[in-house]
């Protein structure tokens, strides 16, 4: 479904993407992990539209979305979530949702909404406004939102920040359900347990550069990987 390669970003003298590669198939969840600064979140913006690559290109399911603005690449099949939550805090969760939806067809927005306040089990606050709910139900409502549109591929930006176990624990099985229903998930997570828990491929950043891609097992054996990122307790 996505398709990136050769991707170089440049901020004055600093490199944050070198000539970077990566893919994320429908299906099953693809992780991109690293240390801090790595360049996940450029190598998020690149995607979006937000950051214009120095060089190097971005496919949707084999059409470039190259020199395409971030707007259209949302019409395109193409959702987001942030580090931080970006909800409307003023808006009840489900006008939140409602917002995003507004990009259907308008006989299919209300039933959208109230699906997805369902299916990520969102009743008991649906009349309540964002900024009143906690941060790992926040979480849940920006993914609602980002699914609003009926994307093809999900960037989620370390959605597992300030959840709690059992709200990991929920959230793990539904990236799962959402995988199976094949829609292409790329994750950014820093909670290695959730990471190798969901994640069928994975990509590694350090500083600009990918160091590894593949399997959860063969990342987590790779040398290069663990003086990088994991250390050698996650390799045991």
């Amino acid at each position: 479904m996505l398709d990136v390669r050769n991707v170089t970003v440049r901020f004055g003298g600093h490199i944050a993407l070198d000539n970077v590669s990566i893919d994320a198939p429908d299906g099953i969840v693809t992780g991109l992990i690293g240390p801090n600064g790595a360049g996940k979140t450029t190598m998020f913006n690149v995607i979006t539209g937000v950051q214009r690559p120095n060089s190097g290109s971005v496919r949707l399911d084999g059409t470039s979305l190259d020199n395409v603005p971030a707007h259209r690449r949302a019409r395109q099949g193409l959702g987001r979530t942030f580090q931080r939550l970006e909800l409307f805090g003023s808006l009840t969760v489900s006008e939140n949702i409602r917002v995003a939806a507004s990009a259907l067809p308008q006989a299919q927005r209300s039933a959208r909404v109230d699906d997805l306040v369902e299916q990520l089990g969102l009743e008991a606050v649906a009349d309540k406004r964002a900024d009143a709910l906690s941060t790992g139900t926040g979480r849940l409502v920006e993914l609602a939102r980002c699914l609003a549109t009926r994307p093809r591929l999900v960037l989620l930006d370390e959605p597992a920040s300030g959840q709690d176990e059992a709200e990991t624990e929920t959230f793990s099985a539904l990236l799962t359900r959402l995988a199976a229903d094949g829609i292409a998930i790329l994750l950014v997570e820093h909670d290695m347990d959730l990471v190798m828990k969901v994640c069928q491929r994975l990509h590694v950043l350090d500083f600009g550069q990918l160091i590894a891609s593949g399997t959860p097992a063969e990342v987590r054996a790779n040398a290069e990987v663990q003086a990088a990122y994991l250390g050698t307790e996650m390799a045991s």
